[in-house]
């Protein structure tokens, strides 16, 4: 495979069984993205939405993932950013660098498990917030029209 460049927002329920390249799978319901590696080697990275992990701001025709993707358990441990649904390639981390980003990421985990989290229980609907993250949002019903 070749790198990929760009990519393409897909809404979806559940990811497929063989993601295309190119392609940014979205699961509002599940809270998570999901993409072959952009530097080609075919690996898939999933990548959950949550305040202490991935935020997803979509604008309609293109999306951005902060922070950046850093693939430090892939053979190739590629490292880049997907802004405006395109792909910004960034430098290599060290293994000093990789241990200090993971152990970062882990003490950010370990607060936002202590938190009670607000579950999705499927009614109402969800949508991406201003601050890119998965947010819960209900809806009202219709009024109903008075007759004339």
């Amino acid at each position: 495979m070749t790198p990929t460049d760009t990519l393409r927002p897909v809404f979806t329920e559940t990811f497929p069984q063989a993601m295309d390249a190119g392609v940014l799978y979205i699961s509002i319901p599940y809270r998570t993205c999901g993409h072959l590696c952009c530097c080609g080697c075919g690996y898939e990275v999933v990548t959950p939405l949550s305040p202490a992990q991935w935020s997803l701001t979509y604008d309609g025709e293109s999306t951005s993932l902060t922070p950046s993707i850093g693939n430090w358990s892939l053979p190739c441990q590629s490292h880049y950013w997907i802004r405006n649904g395109r792909v910004r390639w960034a430098r290599r981390y060290s293994p000093a660098e990789i241990d200090q980003n993971r152990n970062r990421d882990g003490r950010l985990l370990a607060v936002h498990d202590t938190r009670d989290p607000q579950p999705n229980d499927g009614e109402g609907s969800a949508a991406v917030s201003g601050s890119g993250t998965v947010r819960r949002l209900t809806r009202e019903p219709p009024t109903a029209m008075p007759d004339k």
